[in-house]
């Protein structure tokens, strides 16, 4: 008996024309002394008519599914397909890359929350609730006092709390922050920041020099210099804005730089006193230095992206280029089916300020 022979006998015998419903009528119309015991009866052959069915049904399902399993049979003793090789994704080579320059001059690498308090984010880092330097970080809040962070300098206030006072103090904060920030070719909602602190005796602005210019050259190769330009940030002063020679014309000038020779690279200087305090050392005793930069500008400048969109696609295309080291080929190939990205001049890549978490 097939499954849909068996639902015609159901239906002839329990649906609402069924057999059993014919003799319901006749009950119905039987005089009353008589009811009792053809209602038994009626019941009985119901509960018989019932579990017939049911075995019945049950077995033929489970004969389904056994004609189901043998012809969906896999030989697992076949060879599987293989898969394509991975690549890392091209923020994670360069974040990487930062963390080994660092780590090798003696820092450690610390983490925070994304979702952070406002004391911290701000108020901790001379950005008081009235300070106009709020208006350059449009922020996703939360709560009145929580909100997704801005920048990842909220890290180094907690890693100097957790000091207690205590030097030197050396670590870079690398992780992703958050802004309220119209998606385009140069700018994200969302992007990945490292930032870097120095606390100690003694510690300069030539020592803050000295680093950058050791980690310029590690980055972008030993013939790049870097200038420091005075700019403004409510946690630093003085503050500057770090530039490094273009490496696409080794500061002659060219398109990717404007004719310039440099790139704006990232944002840095002495961390104020302020900070310091609510930090929990006197500034008076010691003194610090910290910078920050925009791991997609740098990935944009080193790989020849001009859409920051590129990282984020989850396109498969995006990473095929890539090796396992950053002398790879640049992001996006013809072949590949994406639009090879040309190098932009640091307007384009949208390095500098709003890159890093010194503004």
């Amino acid at each position: 008996m097939t499954p849909e022979a068996l639902e015609a006998v159901r239906v002839q015998l329990f649906g609402k024309k069924g057999e059993l419903a014919r003799f319901q009528a006749v009950l119905r119309s039987l005089p009353p002394e008589a009811r009792p015991a053809f209602g038994q009866a009626l019941n009985a052959a119901r509960s018989a008519l019932e579990a017939a069915y049911g075995e019945r049904k049950a077995a033929l399902e489970a004969a389904a599914l056994e004609a189901r399993l043998a012809a969906e049979a896999i030989d697992v003793t076949l060879p599987g397909e293989p898969l394509a090789p991975g690549a890392r994704h091209p923020l994670s080579l360069i974040i990487e890359e930062i963390e080994e320059i660092f780590v090798s001059m003696g820092y450690r690498v610390a983490e925070g929350p994304d979702v952070e308090w406002d004391r911290y984010n701000f108020e901790m880092l001379n950005i008081p609730k009235d300070h106009p330097a709020r208006e350059m970080q449009d922020s996703f809040y939360l709560t009145e006092e929580m909100l997704l962070r801005t920048h990842t300098s909220p890290v180094q206030v907690r890693e100097m709390l957790k000091m207690g006072g205590k030097t030197p103090l050396k670590i870079i904060c690398p992780g992703n922050v958050y802004r309220r920030d119209t998606d385009d070719a140069t700018h994200s909602h969302m992007f990945t920041q490292v930032e870097g602190l120095v606390v100690g005796e003694g510690v300069r602005m030539s020592d803050l020099k000295g680093t950058l210019e050791t980690f310029a050259r590690r980055l972008f190769g030993e013939g790049t210099k870097i200038r420091l330009r005075p700019s403004y940030f409510p946690f630093t002063e003085p503050s500057a804005e770090v530039d490094v020679t273009c490496h696409a014309c080794g500061g002659a000038g060219c398109r990717v730089c404007k004719g310039t020779g440099w790139l704006e690279v990232l944002g840095a200087g002495m961390v104020h006193p302020k900070v310091l305090e609510a930090g929990g050392y006197d500034p008076e005793r010691v003194s610090g230095f910290a910078f920050g930069l925009g791991v997609e500008r740098i990935a944009m400048i080193k790989f020849g992206v001009d859409d920051i969109r590129q990282f984020y696609l989850n396109d498969a295309r995006v990473l095929r280029p890539f090796a396992a080291d950053l002398a790879g080929p640049p992001l996006a190939t013809a072949e590949a089916g994406v639009p090879a990205g040309g190098r932009t001049a640091p307007e384009e890549t949208g390095a500098g300020p709003a890159a890093s978490g010194l503004e």
